[in-house]
């Protein structure tokens, strides 16, 4: 019998069948006690993944508040900067990859923005942001794990750079949050963004954001797009609910994803994701392969997916025999996004992937390869990955 279809492309993840099953359940009104208990639900396990994503289990952010929307993270990145910014006021929006430059082009119908560009998949020169922010900065934005290119971007340092100027700091934490560590005090994070159908393995088009505490003396309900109003959505999820009508479903599944991470533990979440993450990397290696980004000494590898070039035999027109013989094989992984189409390949271990759904993956890849004439070392592969897994 054939294994069941795996996801391995960065969202959305696989859920758990509990979460399946909730979605599921007769309906409810969104203005009624059974539905204020499940926003309550969310609310609090949210509370928990944005607070407590550390090693050691330990608070990072204190009297915060996670806001749940009724929108995928797009419309989380749009509400942060909205909320925060006049349209004379200045943005510094810090891109190194396809979601840097979507929230510069979502800031540009704002405010004023001054951005910090750098080549997709090269790693961010502090040296060069902090030229850019000065005390007429009234926000900085930046994407913690660039899901576009594989990177792990130096937020702390960031942070400190903002700081520095009196700047608000806004973090799209997409593929981070749920998956690493992520310490919101510590690097001076002022509004951090998740989505459902990524690290935390809840159903798409529902999102959160963490306001952290006293932000809301920044946020201007008069300014903000009506649907995105963060004073608004504050006062009714006091309530348990959100200002509009609530996808009810979404709500249910996410309740009980973020429930399902609460009993595993933050600090196990995120040293499984970094197991499997280095794992698939040192697979990759084995097998000939070589990453796509680079790094600096502030940069790291993403813990939550990976990005790999593209050999010879299966980039650009031939890239599409490559994916398509991996997903023949029931697996589905990504490809390059915009410019980057052809030139690499991006695999997510987000969520509830097990270590032998990641050694699948490998297999896959490796056969595929093997299958349109691109001579890999899938057994090395498996062997690598056996090695930082512990068989």
């Amino acid at each position: 019998m054939r294994d069941e279809f795996l996801l391995l492309n960065p969202g959305p993840v696989p859920m758990s069948e509990a979460a399946r099953e909730a979605m599921s359940e007769p309906m409810v009104s969104h203005r009624s006690a059974a539905f204020e208990a499940v926003y309550e639900r969310a609310q609090d396990g949210l509370e928990y993944v944005f607070e407590r994503s550390s090693l050691d289990g330990e608070r990072t952010a204190r009297g915060g508040e996670a806001l749940i929307l009724n929108g995928t993270a797009t419309m989380g990145m749009e509400a942060a900067v909205a909320n925060l910014v006049d349209a004379d006021d200045e943005l510094v929006a810090v891109v190194n990859g396809k979601f840097g430059r979507r929230f510069k082009r979502i800031a540009e119908r704002h405010c004023e923005v001054t951005p910090v560009e750098f080549d997709w998949g090269q790693p961010i020169d502090l040296d060069t942001v902090a030229d850019a922010v000065s005390d007429e900065t009234e926000v900085v934005t930046v994407v913690h794990n660039e899901t576009s290119t594989g990177l792990l971007n130096p937020v702390e340092e960031i942070g400190e750079i903002a700081a520095d100027h009196d700047a608000r700091f806004v973090v799209d934490g997409v593929t981070s949050i749920g998956g690493d560590a992520f310490r919101i005090d510590d690097w001076g994070v002022d509004v951090a963004v998740t989505d459902g159908q990524k690290a935390l393995a809840a159903p798409p088009g529902v999102s959160a954001l963490y306001v952290a505490d006293g932000v809301d003396a920044h946020v201007d309900g008069e300014s903000a797009p009506f649907y995105e109003d963060l004073d608004w959505h504050s006062r009714k999820a006091g309530q348990h609910q959100t200002p509009f009508t609530s996808a009810v479903p979404l709500f249910r599944g996410l309740a009980v994803a973020v429930e399902e991470i609460e009993a595993e533990g933050m600090p196990d979440r995120i040293a499984r994701h970094r197991r499997q993450s280095t794992a698939f990397r040192e697979a990759m290696w084995a097998m000939g392969l070589e990453s796509f980004p680079e790094l600096n000494e502030a940069t790291d590898y993403s813990n939550t997916l990976t990005a790999i070039e593209l050999p010879a035999g299966a980039r650009g027109d031939d890239s599409d025999a490559f994916f398509d013989a991996v997903a023949d094989r029931g697996v589905s992984i990504s490809g390059g996004q915009a410019h980057l189409g052809g030139e690499i390949f991006r695999v997510s271990n987000m969520g509830n992937i097990t270590d032998d759904q990641l050694r699948r993956g490998i297999r896959t890849i490796g056969e595929a390869f093997e299958s349109v004439g691109v001579d890999v070392e899938t057994s090395a592969a498996v062997d690598a990955a056996n090695e930082e897994l512990g068989r």
